[in-house]
């Protein structure tokens, strides 16, 4: 048996789904453990190209159970959307393969509108939500404000309980955003579109677990997002409301006393961001429109173009720190190609001192990349399966991020597709 967590080591949209669906051959079960519907997943395989932005990544594996754990923002009417459209592209998802955990917290209808309300009101000075309701969700869900999954059984307590959430939501709605009251029609609309068609999916996904891990199967912990999205270790307050790391993989996967083995940090072989807040290696002008180019950097989720930047040593090498990788796979290698020299944010400057420590939020909007240049292999690396296939510049490349961030590339990926990777 072996526990693997797959994460984020950067800003998110490193190629995380693409390593899952990698990987899952070796998996019994995939778990989703903590956010929700406000990113997505990126996965080609034989039945099309996907933007998973609920469903586990093992859901093309047709022998793998997925579990959408007890630390998701469930929402049921997102999940069943892309349910649908997954399933139109041949893909079976049924009970059998996905389980939603009893404990999940619904999101509810409102937490999308008040997500937007909330963006609308900092005007300038927002966060850069998806406008998903994963805040609200997650600000409800700690002061015991939500349903949970398992109540859907239970329809009169279920009724009476929506009523008590639907008056004090009311309050904010109507007198901190003067928006539009939330009414029990609404809510009962909701369930019969959304909620019914999810209870066939709802079970008790901690027994599922203990099970699997009694009779010897392998569990991969998929997280969303990245370390430095986490809200307690990322650049707060421009966050997820979740925590995206490996180490809450256990509690929120509904395995509470799981041990993990094995943590593989996803970094992609140049930056990425969405979002607002600082990015300090950020890239501008014509340099930055022609990586967001070659690399398609457009959020899955919002179709927002990405901010791009060189690979950032500091920001990864906390990264790895946070996430206790064990292991890294370097994805879009591949996109660099059409440069001559390729840049490396090797340390920060604040207030004229270099630093090679992340700073503290409040000091990252002051620091300044220090920027090397590496010679870039001008060829095409796509076919590369093995490590001698690569010119000696890419392997320099690699083999420097390596040694700086201080933890083995076991993975480089050359390209989206299942196959157009290589195992060192």
């Amino acid at each position: 048996m072996s526990n693997c967590a797959i994460v984020g080591i950067n800003w998110g949209d490193e190629g995380k789904g693409r390593m899952v669906d990698l990987v899952t051959s070796d998996y019994q079960v995939v778990v989703r453990y903590q956010g929700g519907g406000n990113a997505g997943h990126t996965v080609i395989n034989e039945y099309g190209k996907f933007a998973l932005h609920l469903l586990p990544s093992g859901i093309f594996r047709k022998d793998t159970i997925n579990i959408l754990g007890n630390g998701v923002a469930l929402d049921p009417e997102n999940l069943m959307k892309e349910v649908e459209e997954v399933r139109a592209k041949g893909v079976a998802i049924t009970p059998d393969n996905l389980k939603i955990s009893d404990r999940a917290s619904l999101l509810l209808p409102w937490h999308r509108e008040l997500d937007g309300l909330e963006e609308a009101r900092l005007a300038d000075k927002k966060y850069g939500s998806t406008k998903q309701g994963i805040a609200p969700f997650y600000s409800d869900k700690y002061q015991k404000k939500t349903i949970l999954a398992g109540e859907l059984f239970y329809p009169e307590e279920l009724m009476e309980h929506l009523k008590d959430l639907m008056e004090w939501k009311n309050l904010t709605l109507e007198k901190v955003y003067g928006a539009k009251p939330c009414t029990m029609d609404d809510l009962k609309a909701w369930l019969d579109e959304y909620c019914e068609k999810i209870k066939p999916f709802v079970a008790d996904t901690g027994e599922i677990l203990k099970d699997a891990v009694k009779n010897g199967k392998n569990v991969l912990f998929e997280a969303q997002l990245g370390a430095l999205r986490d809200l307690d270790y990322g650049i707060y307050p421009y966050t997820t409301s979740s925590n995206t790391l490996a180490s809450f993989a256990p509690v929120g996967s509904g395995l509470p006393g799981a041990k993990i083995d094995k943590v593989i940090g996803v970094v992609k072989a140049y930056s990425t961001c969405v979002g607002e807040g600082p990015f300090v290696c950020e890239m501008f002008g014509e340099e930055a429109e022609k990586l967001r180019a070659e690399g398609q950097e457009y959020g899955a989720k919002t179709g927002r173009p990405r901010r791009v930047g060189p690979v950032d040593i500091v920001a990864t090498r906390y990264g790895v720190e946070c996430q206790g990788a064990t292991e890294i796979a370097l994805t879009k290698l591949d996109v660099l190609s059409y440069m001559e020299k390729i840049p490396v944010c090797t340390k920060y400057v604040i207030n004229g001192k270099e630093t090679d420590r992340f700073p503290f939020p409040a000091a990252q909007n002051l620091a300044k990349p220090v920027i090397e240049y590496m010679d870039g292999w001008n060829c095409d690396i796509s076919k590369a399966r093995t490590w001698d296939d690569l010119p000696d510049a890419a392997k320099k490349y690699v083999s420097y991020i390596e040694k700086e961030i201080g933890c083995f590339i076991k993975y480089v990926s050359v390209g989206p597709e299942r196959e157009s990777i290589i195992i060192r």
